[in-house]
Parts: C-alpha cells; sequence; structure tokens
C-alpha cells in the first residue's frame, strides 16, 4: 500500500511536470500562430501591389506577366494545400491535448489511470515532435532554395549592372552583327581587362558556384579546401554529392581552379588600380595643398600690402596731425610774443607817462616855488617898508 501510495505522489508530480511542458507548448503555439498571421498580413498586402503592377490589363507586358500569373495560381493552390494538410494536423493534437487536459481534471490514483495518462501524454508529446520535425525540414529546405534564389538574383543582378553599364552607350550598337565586340570594348572602356574576363568566365560558367546549386558547392570547397586541391579529395567528395558523377567533380575542379586564377587576377588588377587611386588622391591632396598654400601665401601678401598701405596712411595722417599740431604751437607762440610785445609797449608807453607826469608835476611845484619866491621877494620889502 506505501509503495502504492509512493509510486501515485510520483505520478502526481509527473502529471505536473507534464502538464507544465504542455503549457509551454500552448504559449510557443500561440506565439507561432500570432506571428504566422502577422507575416500573413504582410503577405497579403505585398501580393496586392505586386498583382496591382503586374497583372494590369493596361501593362504593355500582359502576355509575358500571364506566365507568372499561371505559375502564382499552381504556387497558391500548393500553399493552400499545405496550409489544410498543417491546419489538420494542428487541429489533432489541439484535440489530442484538450483530451488529456480533460482527463487531469479528474485526476484518479490508479495504476491504470497514470498508465493510460501517460500513453496520451506520449501520444500528444510525439504527435507535437514530429509535427516540429516536419516543419524543421521543410524550412531547411525552404532555406537552400532560398539561398539558390538568392545566388541566381545574385548573378542576374551583375548581369543588369553590366548591361546598364554600357547601355546609355551602346544601345545603337547592341542592334548590329558585331554588338558583341562593341559591348566588349564599350565594358573595357569602364572596367579593367581582367575584371571583364572575370565577368565574362561568370557569365558564361553559371555565376560563383559554376552553375552548381549552394548545398553541392558548399560541399565541393569543404572537401576540396581540406584536401589543399589535392586528388585525394576526390573520393570523400563523391560520398558528400551522392548526385554527381566523377566527371563532374573533376569539371567543376577545374572551373574552380580557373575561378581562383581569375579570381587572383582581378584582386591583384583591383590592388594595383586602387594602389594608383591611392597615389592619385595623394597627389591630387599634395596639389591641393600647394595650391591652398600660395591661395594662403598670396592672402598673406595681399593682407601684408593692404596692412602696409594702411600703415602708411595712418602715418601720414599723424604727420599731418603733427603738422597741424605744429602749426598751432607757432600761432599760439606767435600770439604769445604779440601779447608780450603789446604788454611790453604798453608798460614802456605807461613808464614814460609817469615820467612825463612825474617832470610835469615836478615843473609845476619848481614854477611854484619859483613864484612863492618871487612873491616873498615882492612882499619883503614891502614888508621892511611899513
Amino acid at each position: 500500500q506505501n509503495e502504492s501510495c509512493f509510486s501515485t505522489a510520483g505520478a502526481g508530480q509527473q502529471f505536473q511536470l507534464q502538464n507544465w511542458k504542455v503549457k509551454a507548448e500552448q504559449a510557443k503555439k500561440a506565439e507561432f500562430i500570432r506571428t504566422s498571421e502577422k507575416l500573413k498580413t504582410q503577405l497579403a498586402t505585398i501580393e496586392k501591389e505586386k498583382n496591382g503592377h503586374l497583372y494590369s490589363k493596361k501593362s504593355d507586358f500582359r502576355v509575358e506577366y500571364s506566365i507568372l500569373e499561371e505559375l502564382e495560381h499552381k504556387m497558391t493552390v500548393s500553399r493552400k494545400t499545405e496550409k489544410t494538410k498543417i491546419l489538420q494536423k494542428l487541429s489533432t493534437i489541439h484535440n489530442n491535448v484538450r483530451r488529456l487536459q480533460r482527463q487531469l481534471k479528474d485526476v484518479k490514483p490508479t495504476p491504470e489511470f497514470v498508465d493510460k495518462l501517460r500513453e496520451m501524454m506520449e501520444e500528444v508529446e510525439n504527435a507535437i515532435n514530429a509535427f516540429k520535425e516536419e516543419q524543421r525540414q521543410m524550412y531547411e529546405q525552404l532555406l537552400k532554395e532560398e539561398k539558390t534564389a538568392i545566388n541566381e538574383l545574385g548573378i542576374l543582378e551583375k548581369k543588369v549592372e553590366l548591361w546598364a553599364l554600357g547601355n546609355s552607350t551602346t544601345e545603337k550598337v547592341l542592334r548590329l552583327p558585331s554588338a558583341k565586340v562593341s559591348v566588349d570594348k564599350t565594358l573595357q572602356n569602364h572596367l579593367s581587362e581582367e575584371v571583364v574576363e572575370f565577368e565574362r568566365f561568370l557569365q558564361r560558367t553559371g555565376g560563383r558556384q559554376g552553375g552548381w546549386d549552394d548545398y553541392d558547392h558548399q560541399h565541393f570547397l569543404k572537401v576540396w579546401t581540406k584536401h589543399k586541391g589535392r586528388a585525394s579529395y576526390m573520393d570523400e567528395a563523391l560520398e558528400y554529392l551522392s548526385g554527381r558523377t566523377k566527371e563532374d567533380v573533376e569539371e567543376h575542379d577545374k572551373w574552380y581552379r580557373e575561378f581562383l586564377i581569375l579570381q587572383e587576377r582581378k584582386k591583384e588588377k583591383s590592388e594595383k588600380m586602387r594602389r594608383k587611386e591611392c597615389l592619385q588622391r595623394e597627389e591630387a591632396q599634395k596639389q591641393k595643398a600647394e595650391e591652398e598654400r600660395k591661395r594662403q601665401q598670396a592672402a598673406i601678401e595681399a593682407w601684408k600690402k593692404q596692412k602696409a598701405i594702411a600703415f602708411a596712411m595712418e602715418q601720414a595722417s599723424e604727420r599731418k596731425l603733427q603738422e597741424e599740431k605744429e602749426k598751432k604751437q607757432q600761432r599760439e607762440q606767435r600770439r604769445q610774443c604779440h601779447v608780450k610785445l603789446l604788454l611790453e609797449r604798453y608798460t614802456l608807453l605807461k613808464k614814460e607817462k609817469e615820467e612825463l607826469e612825474k617832470l610835469e608835476k615836478e615843473k609845476r611845484e619848481e614854477a611854484e616855488r619859483e613864484e612863492r619866491k618871487k612873491i616873498a621877494a615882492e612882499e619883503i620889502p614891502k614888508f621892511q617898508e611899513r
């Protein structure tokens, strides 16, 4: 009985753990559903814009786009079918989880009930794991297809860039029988010979992977690099590349060696051109610096000249002020001398006047004394006669 109780308690803990796992899975599933709905809305908006541009009846390329429209229809049907299958699987998993949850609401501490719950949980877990594994494989396949599409788009973009490079000058030449030669000459006018040769090689041999898909080419590179290009890599490469024959690998090896040679030439030429451009930039910078130095020197000389002129004008102005000051001082001195002379003359005249007045006074006094003497002389005899 004790063993049965312990077994029931352990089973209860296991149920709680499994219940927590189920809830975590449900949360992840809900997050996944929200993300998928958001992506679905974005996809619908993008498809609406795309259909408005590509499948318009007024478009000049309606005939060409009809092929894309048919392909789009097939892909839409395929996506809907895949979506239906996924929803069915998710619905089955959801029903199993709901059934398990209903069982957990009425737990019975019996070995039979525990075994039944364990089977149900394992069934749900296996279904979820199988669904996740299937989705993971599909996702990996989509990633491979995406990489292949990206590589193909990269090749097409380079072709378009090369076409656009010579488009403005070779539009008329392309209509002539010798169009290819003219295009090559036009490209050579813009690009170095090594770059043009490398780009032609890529166009002729299927891009930077030699026409192979990304998966096979990456495995080839991995084994080839591991063996450093020695012939011993062939057996191991064939093990990885099950869909390729020995002749395919040898041909790809030949292509890759030529690719490395042309790429190295392009790299060396690009490095030389880069160094040349650096030297040209340095020379241009030196020339610009020299011109700037001359300009600054000319500006300094002009400033010095202007400064000298300003200094000369200032000196002339100071001299003029000094001359005016000296003239003013001279006028003041002459005025002072004139005033001094006037004062001296006035003093002299005053002194002469005073002397004249003094002489006249002395004369008057002398005359008065003489008169008094005369009167006295006349009166004395008269007085004596009395």
